[in-house]
């Protein structure tokens, strides 16, 4: 007998319509097909890291398997990881937070849905960068929120922070404030009085604010800075920390969120409701991290500045290309208006496919960071060297350079 399946007969829920996604992934896959038909791929799209993590942290989580430590913890993570946390943010921004100030999470994605699952209500305005990490907008409409865009300007040195278009667009419905100083996409980082001015509109407005810190340590010169250092700030901020990116631990899933302790209770009772607990294992390697040995690290921010310097001299050599020199992250940003209208293309995304089927390098471009806002008429391409050799760095840029020169 044939039996047929029932048609499922049912409706999303309306906030689906809402749900956003990373392109990034779909330039992933694309460039990966690309690579199986057996073409060179530079990939220069995903912010990964192709170094291994330090070995006193795999050892340290090892042992924790070994010694049974996969069972369920507390909600907020183990007490070590906690109070190393603490020390170790309060060290680096001249504070005094306590473990009750961190819940453990799995990765850093989960804190920025439970800042605004915590405190932003239905119709609330939540200013965030654009250009920017795509989860911001996604989460904050999803979640029912109105999200507000504002940007960063180019200058000669270093991008700046649009500090007239954020104090434009604050409302007496603005609630929250995205802060990614460090930023994704463009590297680039506020300078002390852009902290100081937006501390300002922080308290004028009586804002709260998610300091997105996922690139603090990151850098090969200078110190780096919070606002939430600045007086008034640490009872406004949440930090959204990461073991991602510092300890080349993409793929362990580690985060936590730190800040005032009402808030952080909130953000464990969604740990509660959501996945009870981060996982119990990998919190023994968090803690080798944070209080072991550190060369592993250093020797990752050396190969990183290597990669950096080498992407720059190719780049700022092709015409119609500049890029700054950012001290942080693992991204370059460059400015490629020139280059799109020597080749002919009509657009970023056109653009992007040209450079990837003729040189097999694979990039993101600004619009896979957010919508292009008003006025916007320069094209820009993220190129991420966290996952490329240096040899497939002057490589790939090099087949670039050449595209770029064919057409002069």
């Amino acid at each position: 007998m044939n039996l047929v399946a029932p048609t499922a007969d049912f409706a999303l829920a309306q906030r689906v319509a809402h749900l956003g996604t990373e392109t990034v992934f779909a330039v992933s896959a694309e460039a990966a097909a690309l690579a199986a038909q057996g073409k060179t791929v530079y990939p220069f799209h995903l912010g990964d890291l192709n170094i291994a993590t330090p070995e006193n942290i795999v050892e340290a989580s090892l042992q924790a398997i070994r010694d049974g430590k996969t069972t369920y913890c507390p909600n907020a993570g183990i007490p070590q990881l906690r109070d190393a946390l603490a020390a170790d943010v309060s060290r680096a921004r001249g504070l005094d937070y306590a473990a009750e100030n961190v819940s453990v999470q799995p990765g850093g994605k989960p804190v920025i849905a439970k800042f605004l699952l915590t405190l932003m209500d239905p119709g609330d305005e939540v200013l965030y960068p654009n250009p920017g990490f795509p989860i911001y907008g996604s989460l904050i409409e999803f979640l029912g929120g109105v999200a507000v865009p504002y940007t960063y300007i180019e200058g000669s040195e270093r991008f700046h922070l649009d500090l007239e278009g954020i104090a434009r667009q604050i409302t007496p419905r603005t609630r929250l404030l995205i802060l990614n100083d460090l930023h994704n996409p463009t590297a680039a980082e506020c300078a002390p009085e852009e902290l100081a001015r937006l501390a300002e509109l922080v308290l004028e407005h009586d804002l709260l604010v998610l300091s997105d810190e996922a690139y603090f340590d990151v850098r090969f010169a200078g110190t780096s800075r919070s606002l939430v250092s600045l007086p008034g700030m640490r009872e406004r901020c949440v930090i959204l920390y990461t073991f991602s990116k510092k300890y080349a631990m993409t793929g362990w899933r580690l985060g936590a969120a730190i800040g005032p302790k009402p808030i952080i209770d909130v953000i464990t009772t969604l740990n509660v409701n959501i996945e009870s607990c981060p996982n119990h294992f990998v919190q023994y390697g968090a803690v080798a991290a944070l209080s072991g040995d550190q060369s592993g690290p250093r020797a990752m921010m050396a190969t990183l500045k290597g990669r950096r310097d080498a992407a720059l001299e190719v780049l700022n050599a092709t015409p119609g290309i500049h890029c700054l020199t950012p001290e942080t992250t693992f991204y370059l940003y460059p400015n490629v208006t020139g280059a799109v209208k020597t080749t002919g293309c009509a657009d970023h995304e056109s653009f992007r496919r040209l450079v990837l089927e003729r040189t097999g390098v694979s990039f993101c471009t600004r619009l896979h960071f957010g919508h292009a806002l008003d006025g916007e008429s320069e094209y820009y391409l993220r190129l991420a060297y966290s996952g490329v050799s240096t040899a497939q760095i002057q490589e790939g840029l090099g087949s670039l350079k050449a595209l770029i020169e064919s057409y002069n």
